[in-house]
């Protein structure tokens, strides 16, 4: 059994043992593309720890006979199915070795307790016939490895929230084939972080890339909680094609205490915009590369690190499939007034289209 598959020791025949945000973030490492370094606490890990606790037999009473319109069963239940996890024993061979695997990544940086996102990955989640992006818990800026230890049960734990309990059972999902690999990766200190597609998520044009920025860490913008700046970027030319800066009314931020919380953002800078021309086609560029490698329309998530130099200081965190625009088939826009068989549209439509996508497993 594999308990700690470094970043960089990934290959695609693990994807079952990490799940899907681990495997990504594995092979854009192997791919060249800057991630935050790190390592997967494999699924294996967690069914043996919940094995030898013999939980199986208590999840499977209270999950049987679960009504999901029943919103105070659902919390009840599964408060209690997180309860057992969060405090059932890690065995000592596995909790020594993520102890271990935590040491060796501070010794990377000559930090004793660097700090680190613990981030869930189950084996559902980016599945071609249903998302479970959002249902797991991540835990930011956590230091020692009695805090990584504590986290890596709240990730298994989160399994069984309401949301993501209640959406197996809509999606028919058998509750124990779904299991919880957890990433541990260094964190990023970012002065703005977004998503980007490598598609214009509102109409499929494949000739752009769409960019969504705000200041802080990019929770707020990932979540819907705020009003991010939107960019337009021509692949081809990169051209910024559309320009939007918001009102960015707050932002997570790294506190003197080592939490990240929500702050209301100063007048001044909730309207100025979060990135840099320099940054916008420095992000746009790597999403190109992430789209070429995976051969499809891309859905990623960016920070600019504030201890990196300008230049080399934009970092991704995740690339997944596009999932709406790309099931349609290649789009490309033609403005009004366009011939529809004009030749630099052929050229540039053959450009943003692949001839070789990947399929859903990879070939």
């Amino acid at each position: 059994m594999t308990t700690i598959t470094w970043f960089e020791s990934y290959w695609a025949g693990m994807k079952s043992e990490v799940g899907g945000k681990a495997a990504s973030l594995g092979e854009m490492t192997g791919a060249g593309l800057p991630v935050p370094p790190g390592f997967a606490i494999t699924t294996s890990s967690y069914r043996r720890a919940r094995d030898e606790s013999d939980l199986d037999a208590q999840i499977a009473r209270l999950l049987h006979g679960l009504d999901t319109s029943n919103t105070d069963m659902v919390s009840e239940r599964c408060a209690k199915i997180r309860q057992a996890i969060a405090t059932m024993p890690i065995p000592e061979g596995i909790e020594l070795q993520i102890r271990g695997a935590y040491l060796e990544l501070g010794a990377r940086f000559g930090m004793k307790d660097v700090p680190v996102a613990v981030r869930s990955s189950a084996t559902s989640e980016d599945s071609p016939d249903a998302s479970f992006a959002g249902e797991h818990d991540t835990y930011l800026w956590v230091r020692g490895a009695e805090d990584v230890i504590d986290a890596v049960r709240r990730c298994w734990a989160s399994l069984f929230t309401d949301r993501a309990t209640c959406y197996r059972v809509e999606m028919g999902y058998d509750h124990r084939t779904v299991e919880m690999c957890v990433v541990i990766q260094k964190m990023v200190t970012p002065k703005a972080a977004g998503v980007a597609f490598t598609l214009d998520p509102t109409n499929g044009d494949r000739s752009q890339v769409a960019i969504d920025a705000a200041w802080g860490f990019g929770e707020a913008v990932v979540a819907g909680e705020v009003t991010p700046d939107n960019y337009r970027v021509d692949k081809v030319m990169l051209d910024i094609t559309k320009r939007i800066v918001s009102e960015k009314s707050h932002e997570y931020v790294l506190t003197d205490h080592d939490t990240v919380e929500k702050v209301e953002t100063t007048p001044e800078r909730a309207s100025a915009p979060c990135l840099t021309d320099t940054e916008i086609k420095a992000i746009t560029k790597l999403a190109k590369t992430a789209e070429r490698h995976y051969g499809c329309p891309q859905d990623i998530e960016w920070a600019v690190d504030l201890d990196l130099p300008e230049g080399d200081n934009i970092i991704l965190l995740q690339s997944r499939p596009e999932t709406f625009w790309s099931k349609k088939g290649p789009t490309t826009v033609i403005e009004p007034g366009t011939k529809s068989g004009d030749f630099m549209s052929s050229i540039v439509s053959t450009l943003m289209s692949p001839l070789h996508t990947k399929g859903a497993d990879g070939s």
